[in-house]
């Protein structure tokens, strides 16, 4: 994610998971920090947004 737009996407598909908790996202740095819900389904949002996505 290189642009606010990115960052927005990416927000609106994490959002929509259900029990999902958006804390940060970081533009530039292509992070974010989640609480609640499942790793796949935050990874699955993410990649249906059409981003990559993987747990550091």
């Amino acid at each position: 994610m290189h642009c606010g737009a990115c960052v927005r996407r990416v927000q609106a598909a994490l959002a929509k998971t259900p029990g999902l908790v958006v804390e940060v996202v970081e533009v530039g740095r292509a992070r974010g920090k989640l609480a609640g819900g499942t790793v796949d389904a935050a990874i699955a949002a993410v990649t249906a947004a059409g981003y990559p996505a993987r747990v550091e």
